[in-house]
């Protein structure tokens, strides 16, 4: 009997037998299982194949992680010429008519249907690494975001395929970040990196794809990072909704990960509504505000105004690290936007240089936790990004950025996106002290962050 076939993303018009993606799907699943290894904190490998992964040394160009972006562009009828790119978005309106008009209409898609591989062989081809090299000779992870968000929507895209139709009439973004966990703190600059990932649940017009990262290294892969993204698709015009094929789990394995997707949803729904900018804070964390709030009185004076700063500590005030990027039209998406995975670079990049110059030291990234997109970033914005060191405990450093954009012509200001980073240093660090009501609230809103991300 025939195999059954899935659409291989690497091209609309081929396909793979699914028997052969079983041993790639499983991959995914136990990757995680993985024992973790004890890495120095130095530079590169000696010279030699320990990080040339077996897959990745003949060279593969079809699951290479230059064409996501490519495949990208050919799935939504995108130019890489920026004046016919923009003549391209405008004909994608045509495609409305494309679009279903209830989720009852979209064939139901399995999780192998959305499974993906892309290779990034920073060991077996030594000209790609100087676009992932850090002075220190070790990984940037902004690289490594810019990936990661371009997988997503690709993965996104492999869930919502029809073979009938040339274009995709679909417009799907990145709406948030839910959480990435850091296996290890050190990525390697000569070892192969693979990445895979699946579509793990869907809502209406809304999808959760999970992404594994592994490294070569010593003979096997050994996991590095778990990544969940929340996509969401929209008309051909990214004005409103469109509805994404619903999803069958098969098997309890996946039936685990889709309750997992229901829970993370609630979750998400739990915290909006408990936000600090909604409610006021719980009587526990009124006080510890409090107890801040006496422990920097000053003694010799009976005053609420007279403020003393304890030792081994800085205020909230002076860390703070801004930056500002003008965004041309090299950085833009498929859908002619500024490309979600260059803020999540910038805004890590400067969150980074803010947890080093506070903890005198080179922290590692521990955890990226939900990076919210509240709005797109048109091109030739002015886009500003002030970075907040906003909770410390012991050797960790919790960063918020918050990025904007500013109109010089109305002299307004628009939130785009709000990113929380938890770093640790090699030391323990100064703790971190709120002066104003203000201060406060993001002191317990980074709190809120790191413990989900760390003390859970």
């Amino acid at each position: 009997m025939a195999h059954p076939l899935r659409l291989d993303p690497r091209g609309l018009g081929s396909v793979i037998p699914v028997k052969m993606l079983s041993q790639r799907f499983l991959l995914l699943r136990l990757a995680a299982s993985f024992t973790r290894r004890s890495f120095c904190t130095g530079g590169a490998l000696k010279q030699g194949k320990q990080g040339k992964a077996p897959d990745m040394i003949e060279g593969n160009p079809q699951f290479h992680v230059s064409n996501v972006r490519n495949r990208l562009r050919e799935i939504v009828g995108a130019s890489t010429n920026w004046s016919d790119h923009q003549q391209a978005m405008a004909e994608r309106v045509s495609l409305s008519s494309m679009l279903a008009k209830s989720q009852n209409e979209l064939p139901a898609k399995r999780m192998k249907d959305s499974y993906l591989e892309v290779h990034l062989p920073l060991g077996s081809e030594p000209q790609l690494r100087e676009k992932y090299l850090t002075y220190h000779n070790t990984v940037r992870f902004g690289r490594i975001l810019e990936d990661l968000d371009s997988l997503a929507v690709l993965i996104s895209y492999s869930h919502t395929y029809n073979s009938e139709l040339k274009r995709s009439p679909l417009s799907i973004v990145t709406a948030l970040v839910d959480k990435i966990d850091m296996r290890q703190h050190v990525i390697y600059p000569d070892c192969d990196i693979k990445f895979t990932g699946h579509v793990t649940w869907v809502g209406k017009s809304s999808i959760e794809a999970k992404i594994h990262m592994s490294q070569y290294r010593d003979g096997a892969y050994a996991s590095v990072l778990d990544a969940t993204f929340v996509m969401v698709a929209r008309d051909p015009g990214n004005k409103r909704a469109a509805f994404v094929n619903p999803l069958k789990p098969e098997g309890p394995e996946e039936e685990r990960l889709f309750q997992e997707g229901e829970a993370n949803k609630s979750r998400r729904v739990e915290l909006s509504t408990a936000s600090l900018l909604k409610v006021a804070p719980t009587q526990e964390e009124r006080t510890v505000v409090h107890g801040l709030f006496l422990n920097t009185l000053d003694t010799n004076t009976v005053s609420f105004r007279s403020r003393v700063l304890p030792p081994n500590s800085v205020w909230m005030e002076d860390a703070k690290l801004k930056g500002l990027e003008i965004c041309h039209p090299q950085e833009r998406n498929i859908f002619n936007r500024i490309f979600g995975g260059f803020l999540m670079r910038k805004a890590y990049e400067l969150g980074w240089a803010n947890a080093c110059s506070y903890g005198g030291c080179r922290p590692s990234l521990v955890a990226v936790d939900d990076i919210l997109f509240q709005k797109p970033v048109e091109i030739g914005s002015l886009l500003m990004l002030s970075s907040q060191v906003c909770y410390t405990q012991g050797t960790y450093i919790q960063v918020r950025v918050h990025s904007e954009v500013f109109d010089p012509l109305t002299r307004q200001h628009n939130t785009t996106n709000i990113f929380h980073f938890t770093f640790t240093s090699d030391r323990d660090v100064p703790n971190i002290m709120p002066k104003t009501y203000g201060e406060s609230m993001l002191y317990l809103d980074g709190k809120r962050h790191f413990d989900q991300t760390v003390a859970c």
